[in-house]
């Protein structure tokens, strides 16, 4: 019998293959960035748009460019300037003399996998195009209703806010993306093995050279497997007591919305997924909540001039909580 109960619900053979063969893609290119690497994946597998945060030169857009690779749809990149208009992404109608009527040429919004870079540089009139596709996955132009292909996802790339001629994102805006993944420096060590690499490098070519090995429909499949995993009701009442308690921070003047709740469970499945698991831990719950929470929090202007971040909060809120187990 305690076999039977330890047996997994879910065969995650595929999932965790595919998973270890991106990984290992990405290894031969990218050095370190395990974190953010298990999140994009993660993500992916949530349904989940991400946003990446870091300096220039870390290689926000080159690991999400790496992803997108790895997966053979349709994919597009927009590069967002002060001067973008909302129809450089979704599209435009155009008239044709022929048939003298006006038709919808699509805009690179139209894809599967979407690279956003440098998303903070666009006012927001033109962040606000993107509301509607990022949540409910169509767009209504022109009175016409336009559905986008399954898997869609909107990768995102940022500088710190503080660096010249950024805007802030809406919170509204913010609130559409399941994490936020914040790229940090590289160790000495890890520098010294990226600087090794490149010297050594024969070729500069090996973008090109990564193979996809996931299809758009094998995505949609895994994504089914992670939505079936299982997650117990105490799992649940630990991510519902996470976010009231940033909502009674003293700390926060802006806590969790219950959009952040979900976030939190269904990037908690995906991730024990890529971890080989079909049910939810409490330390699954906790690997996740600075990701999906260190964007939607907002602290208050005392402990932003303390120089307390997001994640500090978060971890003090979690502290305050019994952990299930």
């Amino acid at each position: 019998m305690e076999n039977e109960f330890f047996e997994q619900r879910t065969d995650l053979t595929k999932l965790s293959t595919a998973v270890e063969q991106i990984k290992a893609t990405l290894a031969t290119i990218i050095v370190g960035q395990h974190d953010s690497i298990d999140l994009l994946i993660a993500g992916i597998l949530a349904d989940g748009h991400i946003l990446i945060e870091g300096v220039p030169g870390v290689a926000k857009t080159l690991t999400a460019k790496l992803i997108a690779k790895t997966i053979d749809a349709r994919y597009s990149r927009i590069q967002f300037t002060p001067d973008l208009m909302p129809s450089d992404i979704l599209g435009t109608s155009v008239f044709n003399p022929k048939t003298t009527e006006f038709e919808f040429k699509q805009g690179p919004i139209f894809g599967n996998i979407i690279l956003i870079d440098e998303i903070n540089r666009a006012p927001a009139k033109t962040q606000s195009a993107l509301f509607e596709v990022m949540e409910e996955r169509q767009l209504t132009i022109d009175g016409h209703r336009y559905k986008m292909d399954e898997p869609f996802t909107v990768f995102a790339t940022q500088n710190p806010v503080e660096q010249e001629g950024t805007y802030r994102l809406p919170e509204a805006q913010l609130d559409r993306f399941l994490f936020k993944i914040e790229v940090k420096y590289p160790t000495l060590e890890e520098e010294i093995e990226i600087l090794t690499r490149q010297h050594q490098q024969k070729t500069t070519d090996q973008l090109n050279q990564v193979q996809p090995l996931l299809t758009a429909a094998d995505i949609n499949e895994l994504r089914q497997q992670v939505r079936a995993l299982h997650v117990e009701d105490k799992i649940l009442e630990f991510t519902a007591k996470i976010i009231h308690e940033t909502r009674n921070s003293k700390s926060l003047q802006l806590g969790g919305s219950p959009r952040a709740s979900l976030a939190i469970v269904n990037g908690a499945k995906a991730l024990a997924a890529t971890r080989g698991r079909d049910f939810v831990t409490p330390d699954d719950i906790i690997y996740v909540a600075a990701p999906v929470l260190r964007h939607r929090i907002m602290l208050t202007p005392d402990k932003e001039m303390e120089g307390v971040t997001p994640d500090e909060v978060i971890t003090q809120v979690i502290q305050k909580i019994e952990v299930p187990r």
